[in-house]
């Protein structure tokens, strides 16, 4: 059993799909954020989204019942901004394809702000933003055909909404890298980058925080790749059928039906003669067949008892007949 509040010293979080869904919070994921901070743990917040200031998030999460310092929200657009000042001196011109939280993240680097190529932009940095139009990816696409250096705040191809999930900046991007021929230096998840903000602003090394997110491309994988153990919630992106399939750079170190798990104890999968047992279920793999032979196939116990059987296994998941109530 692991107990989380004693394994780690820092949580990370991310924000869509773990604490709230558009405009709505998910159940208990509020008041467990409030227990781990009335503990005395410090939160973070690492988010792809770059189009809102941090003042906004907070606001917003404070509207939820959850107070938040502003500076504990590590957006990709402050990330974004410290890659700039690494590349470049302060007082350049940058041309910025995104919302007013790419932009004040900017600004508050100190360099100046431009909309077009006409300005000689020495870099153009890209985030997402609902109000991004053709001429903006247009200008930028000809500022980095001149020269400037290109960054992107994410990549995430997709973006969830209330009426179902959009086109993300990775979209964006992917236009203008059809007109240019070349790819920008990412700031966000899964890059490491926005990681090391995070640590730096905190304080705490890798090894001794945790990070919770809803996806596994991003949140999951740049954990993994900044070496900081990870958890996954299913109460967002990911689905039970992504989570069996997953690639190993892509699992998580632990799996949570949601966010309030995390005031608990973690019972971890164990091993069994043909498979693996969990919280009263058990799964065992019979020739090529995964099958659940107790207790209920779609709990929470059967869903990690699977994974560890298939990602132990020497078969990958195609060769495998899964029993269907495993993942539908």
């Amino acid at each position: 059993m692991t107990n989380f509040r004693s394994s780690y010293q820092l949580f990370l979080a991310d924000l869509d799909g773990v604490i709230y869904e558009g405009k709505r919070a998910i159940d208990g994921a509020v008041d467990s954020i409030v227990s781990l901070q009335r503990s005395g743990i410090p939160v973070g917040f690492v988010t792809n989204n770059s189009s809102r200031k941090p003042e906004t998030i907070a606001a917003q999460l404070a509207e939820f019942g959850l107070p938040v310092d502003p500076s504990s929200i590590i957006s990709s657009a402050r990330t974004g901004a410290e890659l700039l000042s690494k590349s470049m001196p302060a007082g350049s011109r940058v041309l910025v394809v995104g919302g007013e939280g790419l932009r004040d993240q900017v600004t508050k680097a100190g360099f100046e702000v431009v909309s077009t190529v006409d300005e000689m932009p020495a870099a153009v940095i890209q985030g997402f933003s609902p109000d991004v139009a053709w001429h903006m990816l247009a200008e930028a696409s000809y500022a980095i055909q001149k020269g400037a250096k290109w960054f992107a705040t994410n990549s995430d191809w997709t973006i969830p909404q209330d009426k179902g999930m959009a086109p993300g900046n990775g979209t964006l991007i992917s236009a203008i890298h059809t007109a240019v021929g070349q790819l920008p230096t990412v700031a966000g998840k899964p890059e490491p980058a926005i990681f090391g903000t995070a640590l730096e602003h905190f304080g705490i090394p890798g090894s001794a925080t945790l990070f919770i997110g809803d996806r596994l491309d991003t949140d999951i994988l740049g954990a993994n790749r900044s070496g900081i153990d990870s958890a996954v919630v299913m109460t967002g992106v990911c689905t039970r059928k992504e989570l069996l399939a997953a690639k190993a750079e892509s699992r998580p170190t632990y799996i949570l039906g949601d966010l309030t798990e995390i005031l608990g104890k973690y019972e971890s999968p164990k091993q069994t003669k043909r498979g693996y047992k969990c919280s009263g279920a058990e799964v065992e793999l019979l020739g090529n067949k995964v099958r659940v032979t107790a207790g209920d196939p779609k709990s929470l116990g059967a869903l990690k008892a699977t994974t560890a059987l298939i990602w132990s296994s020497s078969t990958p998941i195609y060769g495998l007949d899964v029993e269907p109530e495993l993942y539908e």
